[in-house]
């Protein structure tokens, strides 16, 4: 196999793998509310609150790894097909 298929292959997992990370995320964040719990008569909400958070917590570092390597893709992808178009040009041999 050409180094073409398997940029392309590579690529295409890395934007899957970021794209249900932020799904993943987005359904986690879809119960959480933006309000302040002042009264301990609320400390069922701010212990679910409290979980919510921490579970996004674990996924954004590997949303962030995700994210970074998506660019580092993209970059080799760009990479080639400018090297590709300059060798076509025979502005690099």
């Amino acid at each position: 196999m050409t180094f073409m298929p398997i940029m392309w292959i590579v690529w295409s997992a890395i934007v899957v793998i970021l794209a249900g990370l932020h799904i993943y995320r987005s359904s986690l964040t879809k119960n959480e509310e933006d309000q302040i719990f002042l009264d301990d008569s609320f400390e069922q909400e701010k212990a679910e609150q409290a979980a919510i958070v921490a579970r996004v917590a674990k996924v954004d570092p590997m949303v962030k790894i995700a994210e970074w390597a998506a660019l580092a893709m993209t970059i080799v992808v760009i990479a080639y097909y400018v090297r590709d178009i300059l060798i076509q040009l025979e502005i690099l041999h």
